[in-house]
């Protein structure tokens, strides 16, 4: 597999069924955080916002999202049963895909990213 150039590119590569749920858990990530950039990392697709937010792919049996959710137990709790190895996340295509929950995850990082940016940030003096 070659390396796809941009989001459309890695989308197109997958059957029917299975670009029409990708296309939804982009419009889920560009829904919850709007100025976030799209790019391919790892030669999957990613979203960035003062750093990475999250990355999707598709595999045979599952969407999987990276990276895992930490620093909200609530969101952790609700993840809970979706996570692999590693804490990162699986959504099976034999179950409804979770939209609403992928949206809380992309606001939780975009918060966690604009924190980081803004405590990086030398005050002015």
């Amino acid at each position: 597999m070659t390396t796809p150039r941009n989001i459309d590119e890695y989308i197109a590569g997958f059957t029917p069924d299975v670009q029409a749920i990708l296309e939804q858990v982009r419009a889920t990530i560009h829904r919850a955080a709007p100025n976030a950039q799209e790019t391919i990392s790892y030669r999957i697709p990613a979203f960035t916002l003062h750093g990475t937010l999250v990355y999707f792919a598709a595999f045979k049996k599952h969407i999987g999202l990276y990276p895992p959710v930490h620093g909200d137990a609530r969101l952790e709790q609700a993840v809970s049963a979706y996570a692999g190895e590693k804490g990162n996340l699986k959504f099976p295509f034999d179950q409804p895909i979770p939209y609403r929950l992928i949206e809380r995850i992309v606001k939780l990082r975009a918060k966690q990213n604009l924190a980081k940016a803004a405590a990086k940030k030398p005050s002015a003096r």
